[in-house]
């Protein structure tokens, strides 16, 4: 893992999380776009725009200043074998102080869901939170419906804490989540993430 302040970049067994660059653009739009309908019914509702270059470059100054600031770490999901974009994952709300927490979101594209790439990714940037940012605990919300999500997250080592009324607008509408976390001290049967 080669990590300074300005760059972070994770390797796993088969997969480079780094964050996006303006060469990724067209590579990005095609994937989300052949996905919508598959992302759609699960993510907020996209601007007009949100498959523009305009869009995606603002997307990646967004990301650099994230990071630069450690409020965030916006990542890409990159297979190594087929240097292929599969989707990103997102450590937001980075919380310092007594909190010490961050709030993690992800996505991928239709064609390459249930392969387990975003458990791998999820594991690594739990790990990366834990043991770099010295964070303790990391938190994720999904649609009581999204079976996949809730599966993916359980098998991350994130357990159930609760649910959130109202808690986010997906597709248009508030929508109730759940909620998990991730401890970095959980002895509760915790998976090897973190």
């Amino acid at each position: 893992m080669l990590l300074t302040r300005k760059k972070v970049r994770l390797e796993t067994e088969r997969l480079t999380l780094r964050p996006p660059v303006h060469s990724d653009f067209r590579e990005w739009a095609w994937l989300r776009e052949s996905s919508a309908q598959f992302l759609v019914p699960w993510e907020p509702v996209w601007a007009h725009d949100h498959l523009s270059r305009k869009n995606f470059t603002n997307r990646v100054y967004w990301a650099q200043r994230s990071i630069n600031s450690g409020s965030a770490v916006p990542l890409f999901i990159v297979d190594r074998a087929q240097d292929t974009l599969l989707g990103a994952i997102t450590l937001d709300n980075i919380r310092r102080g007594p909190a010490q927490s961050g709030t993690l979101g992800y996505w991928v594209g239709e064609k390459y869901a249930r392969n387990g790439f975003m458990r791998e990714a999820i594991e690594a940037v739990a790990h990366y939170a834990f043991h770099q940012l010295d964070l303790s605990r990391l938190e994720a919300a999904c649609l009581p419906e999204n079976a996949a999500s809730r599966g993916l997250l359980e098998k991350s080592g994130f357990k159930y804490e609760g649910v959130a009324q109202s808690y986010l607008q997906i597709n248009g509408r508030w929508r109730t989540h759940v909620l998990y976390a991730c401890l970095r001290n959980d002895r509760r049967g915790r998976t090897s993430a973190g």
